[in-house]
């Protein structure tokens, strides 16, 4: 039986023609060769999202009433042990889709650690990745201060979807997942500990 992390990588963007995926593999080629992941893809454009929330939210009722066909989404985010998100940047912030699948859930993100990927033309999803500490931080995750970054990312992947110049960023994401690895397992152990009342 595997001893690795598992590691869920969302992409956030839903958007048609979207480049996330192209991110996201690349990532996940990064997350696989690290060694100490088992890593699953969830892409939020495969997932059904609604953006009309429950009356309650998940913060006072950790199990509200789902639409079904948000089941597989909710048990993929309660197996991970961490996750990284790939996330564009949208009028400076994230992705709407990004955001409902985050307020459907709230326990699946608690205690856990959270890294970032982003991607866009000027900022590199910096803006992106800033709003989202201020959203996980709320739901008692555990977001990195390490992060990768592609700015002007239509100038930095090749045609066949590799950076066109890899050490660095791949030297940036060695960094994030040594971080993510000790994070996640640190709080893995602080999970099996009666949280006080």
């Amino acid at each position: 039986m595997s001893d690795n992390l598992k590691l869920a990588v969302i992409i956030g963007s839903v958007r048609e023609g979207r480049f996330g995926p192209v991110v996201a593999s690349w990532f996940v080629d990064q997350a696989r060769l690290h060694g100490e992941f088992d890593v699953d893809v969830i892409d939020l454009a495969e997932a059904h999202l609604p953006l009309q929330l429950p009356a309650v939210p998940p913060a006072m009722d950790p199990h509200p009433v789902r639409p079904d066909g948000m089941a597989e989404l909710t048990e993929r985010l309660d197996a991970a042990d961490a996750f990284v998100i790939v996330t564009p940047d949208y009028n400076r912030s994230f992705p709407a889709s990004l955001k409902a699948a985050i307020d459907w859930h709230f326990t699946q993100w608690s205690g856990k650690t959270v890294g970032f990927v982003g991607y866009s033309g000027a900022s590199g999803g910096l803006l992106a990745i800033e709003g989202l500490r201020q959203v996980f931080n709320e739901l008692d995750a555990h977001t990195l201060r390490e992060y990768v970054s592609f700015p002007r990312y239509y100038l930095l992947f090749d045609e066949d979807g590799a950076p066109r110049e890899p050490d660095e960023p791949a030297a940036a994401a060695r960094g994030m997942l040594d971080r993510l690895q000790w994070w996640a397992r640190a709080l893995a152990a602080a999970r099996a500990v009666p949280a006080l009342a």
